[in-house]
């Protein structure tokens, strides 16, 4: 990985990320750590090297020897949907409980050129990763990725790249769409939401290698649940099962049925029910699994087919949310771990499901936190402090 990252990933580098990446390095040696930038340029690109090995992969008739993660569940609307008629966000992660548990840090960045930005993300990035932000020209920005998406340009700006580009320079949808597109290296194929605040209209940019579709509005709502839209990109870049039972589906579903039974309702505190649902449309029952908004594969027997095994300790591990008024003050409503109110403990799942027994040394216990805001330490509003708690 760092010879794949050093001979195609670091040429495309800026050296604005560079001098970040490197300070990162510095500050690991600083205290004793062996790693150095190459290290961090992996670690920052680790959600788009899969990509680069799938394709390898299949160049070596292997197909399917790589596993791809990392699913998320996701939406934005606006007009007529949202109560108040502006725009409103949310998004929860899913990944690995070993990894969602440090999923854990919102940066509060001013840069020295660009907009001030806040995000959510890992110790080490320099981006988001899972993509949930906002920068101070009004742009708001999430995303679910592309399930069993392949495709990579070795030639291309990496994704981590132009995602922390984007969040800091964008002032409009189509200054997103623009940065994003540009030097796109198929990495990290996803459809990301955006939303303008100053203009009350959202879009979806289905970002695939070949195939690129933006659609926008200023009346309705995009979700996102890992499922391609464009026909042409489903068939000619994906593997996506014709499989309406598939998780993805089941949540795409569930999506449409919220957006619908609450039209002209939806605000902050109806997306942070929206992220933690645990509806199954299949079994038309509360059961949480990967079938659900709110992901539990460590509950299904099924598991997640191509990324996960039956039981795996794997799922969402938090949620934000946000709106027009919020992102006004650089804010958002977050919920570490399981914010539905589940919890998980690592030892009795491990103890259970000995085939994970290898976990055991980094697993953590998820608790079930409560929302907090989370707002821009140089915001200048003062009602809203960081961490505080929500009523």
């Amino acid at each position: 990985m760092r010879a794949v990252a050093e001979k195609f990933l670091w040429p495309q580098v800026p050296a604005e990320y560079r001098q970040e990446l490197q300070g990162i390095a510095d500050g690991l040696k600083a205290h004793g750590s062996k790693l150095d930038v190459m290290d961090v340029v992996v670690m920052n690109a680790s959600l788009e090297l899969p990509y680069y090995y799938d394709v390898v992969a299949r160049q070596q008739g292997k197909p399917g020897d790589v596993k791809i993660g990392e699913h998320c569940s996701a939406f934005v609307a606006t007009g007529s949907y949202t109560k108040d008629g502006r725009i409103v966000m949310g998004h929860n992660i899913w990944t690995d409980y070993v990894t969602g548990s440090r999923w854990n840090m919102v940066f509060d960045i001013v840069p020295a050129s660009g907009h001030h930005l806040i995000m959510d993300g890992v110790p080490g990035l320099i981006h988001s990763g899972d993509d949930f932000g906002m920068n101070d020209a009004g742009i708001l920005i999430t995303e679910t990725t592309i399930s069993n998406f392949h495709g990579f340009d070795v030639k291309g700006i990496p994704e981590f790249v132009r995602a922390r580009r984007a969040m800091q320079y964008a002032e409009s949808i189509d200054d997103f769409s623009r940065i994003m597109q540009k030097g796109n290296n198929g990495g990290y194929a996803n459809a990301w939401l955006v939303g303008d605040r100053k203009t009350n209209e959202i879009a979806r940019l289905e970002l695939g290698l070949k195939y690129v579709t933006l659609e926008r509005t200023s009346d309705g709502y995009f979700v996102g649940s890992n499922f391609p839209v464009n026909p042409q990109l489903r068939a000619a870049e994906t593997d996506y099962p014709n499989d309406p039972n598939f998780g993805d589906e089941t949540r795409h579903r569930r999506w449409e049925q919220l957006m619908a039974e609450n039209k002209g309702q939806i605000d902050v505190e109806m997306g942070k029910k929206f992220e933690t649902d645990h509806y199954d449309v299949i079994t038309k029952e509360i059961d949480p699994s990967e079938r659900t908004l709110c992901g539990h594969i460590d509950r299904s027997s099924r598991g997640m087919k191509g990324w996960q095994a039956p039981y795996a300790p794997a799922g969402t591990t938090q949620a934000k949310v946000t709106d027009s008024a919020l992102a006004e003050k650089m804010s958002f409503a977050a919920g570490m771990g399981h914010p539905c109110g589940t919890e998980f403990h690592a030892k009795a799942h491990l103890d259970a499901h000995k085939e994970f027994d290898w976990q055991r040394s980094e697993l953590q216990d998820l608790k079930a936190n409560p929302w907090i805001v989370v707002a821009a330490q140089s915001s200048p509003q003062s009602e809203i402090s960081r961490g505080q708690q929500l009523p």
